[in-house]
């Protein structure tokens, strides 16, 4: 199956894309929406009329979610590590 070309409309700006499968098309749409829903909140709420700054606010806030999350994952992973390496401590002790 090859490329399937799409049309992202964000920030009233055209954008031509190709994507692999139905899925990628379906992320994407879905990544536009919720850009252009993040865009009209800024501009319904606050004093910002330039695009470029709604813009760099949309990215800094999708990022900083992304990093955030990637954080917390590494933290919950640490936990699991730190209770299963003490669970195999109390398991081995106990068979010795």
């Amino acid at each position: 199956m090859g490329k399937l070309k799409i049309n992202l409309v964000i920030a009233g700006r055209s954008y031509p894309l190709s994507v692999n499968n139905t899925i990628e098309e379906e992320g994407m749409r879905k990544a536009a929406a919720n850009i252009n829903q993040l865009i009209s909140n800024y501009e319904n709420n606050y004093a910002v009329s330039d695009k470029q700054d709604v813009l760099a606010m949309c990215a800094l806030q999708f990022a900083s979610k992304l990093e955030i999350s990637s954080l917390d994952s590494k933290e919950t992973n640490n936990e699991a590590f730190d209770k299963i390496s003490e669970l195999t401590k109390l398991v081995s002790d106990y068979l010795e």
